[in-house]
């Protein structure tokens, strides 16, 4: 598939500035301007994260409130219910209150709601299991800011609510004894962008100062965060990028035993890094609520006998494999479908359905139809007497505003600008399918349906060295407004021993100038005739380390590759 390629710039004199105080390649200070860092003080701060430089958690609207309810439950020995979501940051998010708020008082227990029973976020049956058991006070985590009639509901029956969450509030809030949540409009707390686990760490951390407990009551859940803010793709950047720094740490010197079985169960080998938590481990932490029940994963973090954990893990284990299954099953008919259709190609969205198909899997198969047909995509299911699905969008286009033209056709809708879910009747599906086609075509541009790859800086080959590389991996751990760099390389040659590997991949030998470097470009064999022509051509990279013999050198993985001057910048 063809990509566009968007080359970023920075302010010239500012990385001049940033260039004289930091006495690095000029190239990386680029880097550095292009994420905000503009002064020694701030790449200070940036190369060298500090547990100091985590905000004040009395900052945060309600935390007083939240704190002085919770006292009063563990000094009137009142039964507390952590409410969770069913995916990584609402599993971490409930394993790591509910064992913060152990060591305070014994009348605790969790609850995750059923996926397919009960649906997303704080549910009615979930509520009336409370009311069954005596509980007094719900503490929700990474869900309940929209749950507005869910906890008048629970205020009828007696029951308090906390609510601990990140995602955007309403202009009406539910009528709870505290809402934690820094994107309330009127919430003062610095940073914005937490995960539903770093809520949830904030407010361990002003339990820990009320109780006078030692910070590590609350910073050796720090695993656990970082596994979240990986999952749930939020900016690592500030207090983020501090809690992913010291969660990392901890995940490779000494995880929970959960997040150690995991790691062995998925065959990850330290160190880990971001991408390893999102490819390797929160895929078996989400397929538990997928295929089965999400509760098992917070009884893999709880768990402190690792033989115990590694049993449950491998529970999670099967899961995953099922969800593969279908996953790889639901796709290859999903794209046999697009094929058929003879207009398909002509269409600005992809809209597919079977009735037959696993509703765990339907938003990840959306996500595996744009990685072909890049357009705005939604895969259908049925679920009892409705049709229900997942959306996905590709980058720029805003979804949420597609489905909202169509509501007239949908039961329900929910979700965001990348990703929505939805319900309607059988019926509506034809009627549903044009509509979104005709809102998806009224408002993507050209360009939105053509895949992008953002490019950090141009650089000349002779630049890249071991000690330039290594200034690169101490930006880690990357992530959203953190990315890996991506470099350009121009009119550079086949050395003449580029070669194909394994029929699929590119062995590169190339060169500019009298530099040589070598790399490897995956899924790319169908460019081999562009490398071979002996005509100067461009490529796009990524820097990594090729360890061979003992001896260790920097080389490129070339993502994307083009004939010099073959294209606009």
């Amino acid at each position: 598939m063809e990509k566009r390629w968007n080359i970023l710039a920075a302010n010239p004199a500012t990385v001049q500035s940033l260039q004289d105080s930091l006495k690095i390649h000029p190239i990386l200070c680029e880097l550095l301007v292009q994420r905000g860092i503009d002064s020694f003080d701030a790449a200070k701060k940036f190369f060298r994260p500090q547990l100091e430089h985590l905000h004040d958690p009395w900052l945060m609207k309600d935390m007083d409130k939240a704190v002085a309810r919770i006292e009063k439950a563990v000094t009137n020995n009142d039964s507390i219910l952590v409410f969770g979501d069913y995916d990584v940051d609402g599993t971490t998010s409930v394993a790591t209150l509910y064992q913060f708020l152990i060591k305070l008082t014994p009348q605790v227990e969790y609850y995750i709601p059923h996926r397919y029973k009960e649906g997303y976020g704080v549910s009615k049956i979930g509520i009336d299991y409370a009311k069954q058991t005596g509980i007094q006070l719900i503490i929700s985590v990474d869900c309940g800011i929209k749950s507005i009639e869910l906890v008048e509901y629970a205020k009828e029956l007696g029951i308090d609510f906390i609510i601990c969450d990140h995602h955007l509030p309403d202009a009406i809030l539910p009528p709870a004894i505290a809402i934690l949540n820094p994107k309330q409009i009127d919430c003062n707390y610095p940073f914005k962008e937490l995960c539903g686990c770093g809520v949830v760490l904030k407010l361990i951390t002003a339990l820990a100062e009320k109780y006078s407990l030692p910070a590590e009551s609350y910073l050796e859940y720090l695993d656990l965060v970082a596994t979240a803010i990986a999952a749930d793709i939020v900016p690592i950047v500030d207090e983020n990028r501090t809690l992913a720094y010291f969660g990392l740490q901890q995940v490779n010197e000494s995880p929970c035993p959960g997040l150690l079985a995991l790691m062995e169960l998925a065959k990850q080998t330290t160190p880990m890094r971001i991408t390893n938590l999102v490819f390797a481990v929160a895929p078996r932490i989400n397929a538990a609520g997928r295929m089965d029940d999400a509760k098992k994963a917070v009884q893999l973090f709880v768990e402190k006998d690792y033989s115990k954990a590694l049993a449950i893990g491998s529970l999670l284990q099967q899961d995953n494999l099922d969800r593969r299954e279908a996953d790889t099953t639901i796709t290859e008919e999903a794209l046999a479908e697009i094929e058929l259709d003879p207009n398909h190609a002509n269409k600005k969205s992809s809209v597919v359905f079977q009735s037959h198909w696993h509703k765990g899997v339907v938003g990840i198969v959306a996500s595996r139809l744009i990685e072909r047909h890049y357009k705005p995509t939604i895969v259908l299911t049925q679920s009892g007497e409705v049709i229900t699905g997942s959306a996905r969008s590709v980058v720029g286009f805003n979804l949420y505003e597609a489905l909202h033209a169509c509501r007239a056709h949908l039961i329900g809708y929910g979700g965001h600008f990348a990703a929505a879910g939805m319900t309607m009747a059988l019926e509506n599906l034809e009627a549903f399918k044009n509509a979104f086609e005709q809102a998806v075509a009224e408002r993507i541009t050209p360009a939105q349906l053509i895949p992008e790859i953002v490019i950090n800086a141009v650089i000349p080959i002779d630049s890249i060295n071991m000690n330039f590389y290594q200034i690169i991996t101490q930006m880690e751990p990357f992530g959203p407004d953190n990315m890996r760099p991506l470099f350009l390389a121009k009119n550079v040659y086949d050395t003449g021993y580029s070669k194909l590997a394994k029929e699929a991949h590119i062995s590169f030998n190339i060169t500019q100038g009298n530099q040589i470097l070598k790399g490897i470009g995956y899924n790319m064999a169908q460019h081999i005739g562009i490398v071979k022509s002996g005509k100067p051509f461009d490529v796009v990279f990524q820097l990594q380390l090729n360890e061979w013999q003992g001896t260790q050198t920097v080389q490129m993985q070339v993502l994307d590759l083009k004939e010099s001057g073959s294209y606009n910048n």
